[in-house]
């Protein structure tokens, strides 16, 4: 049975996480990720309590993703050359920050996982070896990055979140610690409250790009 027939006999439902939640939990991720990185580039590699919070990002980045791409009327080419463009854009600051050019930062380990999705959405068995299978080697966060994003997409689309926990189980595996779990009861609070928080459809892939050109301003030349 293809992934075609699968969704006509499942169609999507209504979205667990609305608009407005998955925007507080993209800046709430914004905001974890933002203390991470200074405290890797600015502090020596680790700040109490900020470096354990920055374990949410990527949770909470992966599922409000997730989210985005079940929607029935999600576009998954124009996400995948959304996130493409801007991951490439981004990866020389990554390197001038980090000092290092593997794994590639996360706009590519997200743009891995929509073709991933893409693939897998439209039983292209092959393309999802590559994007499922090869490639999550060279982006951050791997395998695990990668397959959380799509073990999302299964369950916003079929309410089988019981998935996520294989994705996060991976995810605490990569990181050497539970941290990441606290994502879960964030996004489940998110979830009971109707926000209504206007959606900046730029200014994530701005401030991403952005927050590392600053950083790497400050490794090179302000040290």
């Amino acid at each position: 049975m293809s992934a075609q027939d699968v969704a006509a006999r499942h169609p999507p439902a209504r979205s667990a996480l609305g608009s407005g939640a998955r925007e507080l939990l993209k800046w709430l991720a914004l905001l974890s990720m933002t203390g991470d990185h200074v405290a890797k580039v600015v502090f020596g590699g680790y700040v109490p309590v900020v470096s354990e919070l920055g374990r949410i990002a990527f949770p909470l980045f992966a599922l409000v993703m997730a989210c985005n791409l079940a929607q029935p009327d999600a576009d998954l080419r124009k996400s995948i050359r959304r996130l493409g463009m801007w991951g490439l854009v981004a990866q020389p600051f990554h390197v001038l920050a980090f000092g290092y050019w593997l794994p590639l930062n996360i706009l590519l380990t997200f743009c891995l996982a929509a073709v991933a999705v893409h693939a897998l959405a439209n039983n292209r068995q092959l393309l999802l070896l590559v994007a499922g299978g090869l490639l999550p080697f060279f982006v951050d966060y791997q395998w695990a990055g990668v397959a959380l994003v799509m073990l999302g997409w299964i369950a916003f689309r079929h309410r089988a979140y019981w998935l996520l926990a294989f994705g996060f189980g991976g995810l605490c595996w990569v990181n050497g610690n539970g941290w990441a779990l606290l994502a879960i009861p964030l996004a489940l609070a998110a979830a009971r409250v109707q926000w209504r928080l206007p959606r900046w459809r730029w200014a994530f892939y701005v401030y991403y790009v952005a927050h590392l050109a600053v950083l790497a301003a400050y490794a090179h030349w302000l040290r």
